[in-house]
């Protein structure tokens, strides 16, 4: 790991030992995707009885367009983000319905509709600007399931907690101490590296690298989503969380695999909550493992040379075999005031296989910090600043700078055009403005260094508005 890493470790394993009172935990399993500004409206309740079962219903819309002008390239290949000005967009709409089947039992249900057209096809970055590109298919709205599960808390000697209605939340009060299962279809992300200042897109920073650890290859299907199972064990300040997923049938496919013995990915993360003074912070380290037919790259370099293959996706000819793909990360955060936290992540993967579900990168850190506008009469609006290093492992680079296309990189043009190497860096910084009650807008700005790890492109400034609503 770099000395970044090291830095962050330290400090991060130091802020856990101050102080030892736990903080309010959000609902949920406590680490929903989902995050949420929005108030009650008067006029449109979200929670009450059907049929004698408690139910609730929440929703949400985005819409992010960002655009980019021309920007240096000396050359192009099959893989390369387009250098000539750009324009993206996408829509999302999701409904967070849920009813309690009994006093700790609910199950949720999650209906989304996307629309939109990412940059390039998806391509030409390790750190995709829009975390809601993945979903995107086209310009014609696709409608689908996000999620569909079954929550069970087993509740244990404890203080008493208020969890309050939210999405994927009916209101509820548990055990600080519980064990809560989560079973069906959802994302693994909803459990795992749970962040206050850099989790959702929607609200909060965009680029991939801010939604969770870039490095983090976690199990999903091309939407971000899984079926599988996760059980978290809360104990007063402390969380053991772990999980088993399915895979996709091919790496950064629509399709799962429900072979869940023989491909799968699981994880398992500690975490530690703690409060300094009145401010709390956390810590926790996520290690995961995933199974798949995936292919080596020292396998597809091989290939490239003995077959004079530059320019193609060589990983699709020795993609043969089993491999296991190994990764571990420290993520930590911290108030500093009422309004200000900051929060850092760091995470390397073992690098020798290709990308089974999320993006290109082997070892990624990110910093940033978070600040509400109660001080300029604004409590509702926010502004975010990220920075963020992503790197290759020594066999990913070897494979592209021999020519090899990747998955989601690769700007091989000729033999004395492949990638020089560098790793990609994006600063972000977004301002999210409360236009009325439950809409916000919002104007986000990232700059990107070396894109795909390519010191010959870029770099690429990209501007972007939101704007979301939900209820």
């Amino acid at each position: 790991m770099t000395r970044k890493i090291y830095l962050l470790l330290l400090l991060s394993i130091i802020c856990t030992f101050f102080g030892a009172s736990a903080f309010a935990q959000r609902a949920g399993s406590g680490a929903d995707q989902i995050s949420s500004f929005a108030g009650d409206l008067s006029w449109l309740p979200t929670e009450g009885e059907l049929f004698g079962l408690p139910v609730n219903i929440h929703g949400q819309t985005t819409y992010i367009n960002q655009r980019y002008n021309n920007f240096t390239s000396s050359y192009s290949g099959q893989n390369s983000m387009s250098d000539l000005k750009s324009m993206s967009y996408t829509w999302s709409g999701t409904l967070f319905m849920g009813a309690r089947l009994a006093p700790d039992t609910d199950i949720y249900f999650n209906p989304e509709v996307v629309s939109g057209v990412p940059f390039s096809g998806l391509v030409g970055l390790g750190g995709f600007t829009n975390g809601e590109a993945t979903k995107a298919g086209g310009a014609q709205a696709k409608f689908y399931s996000a999620r569909a599960f079954l929550r069970q808390t087993f509740n244990q000697e404890g203080d008493k907690v208020l969890l309050e209605n939210d999405a994927n939340q009916i209101t509820q009060t548990v055990s600080s101490n519980r064990v809560v299962v989560t079973a069906g279809q959802f994302s693994t992300l909803d459990i795992f590296d749970d962040s206050r200042y850099a989790k959702d897109p929607r609200i909060q920073f965009m680029n991939w690298g801010n939604m969770t650890y870039l490095a983090y290859d976690y199990a999903a299907d091309a939407r971000g989503y899984s079926t599988g199972i996760a059980g978290e064990w809360y104990l007063d300040n402390w969380v053991l969380r772990a999980s088993r997923m399915l895979a996709p049938k091919n790496p950064n496919g629509r399709d799962l695999n429900w072979q869940i013995f023989n491909t799968y990915g699981d994880q398992v993360e500690v975490e530690r909550q703690h409060s300094i003074g009145d401010l709390p912070g956390k810590v926790s380290v996520l290690a995961y493992r995933n199974r798949m037919i995936l292919a080596r790259f020292q396998d597809a370099t091989n290939y490239v040379v003995a077959n004079n293959a530059q320019g193609t996706q060589a990983i699709n000819n020795v993609r043969n075999n089993y491999q296991y793909k190994t990764g571990i990360g420290i993520n930590g955060e911290q108030a500093l005031t009422k309004d200000l936290g900051i929060y850092g992540r760091a995470f390397t993967s073992d690098g020798h296989t290709e990308t089974m579900s999320f993006t290109e990168a082997d070892n990624s850190v990110s910093v940033g910090m978070g600040l509400s506008g109660t001080s300029w009469m604004r409590p509702n609006d926010t502004i975010g600043v990220s920075m963020m290093q992503n790197g290759l492992s020594s066999f990913r680079r070897t494979y592209l700078q021999t020519g090899g296309v990747s998955y989601f990189i690769g700007d091989y043009a000729s033999p004395s055009q492949t990638i020089s190497y560098r790793p990609e860096r994006i600063g972000e910084i977004y301002y999210n403005a409360m236009v009325v009650k439950n809409v916000l807008a919002g104007v986000n700005f990232q700059r990107v260094n070396n894109p795909a790890y390519n010191s010959a492109r870029g770099p690429v400034n990209i501007m972007s508005f939101r704007i979301h609503a939900e209820f």
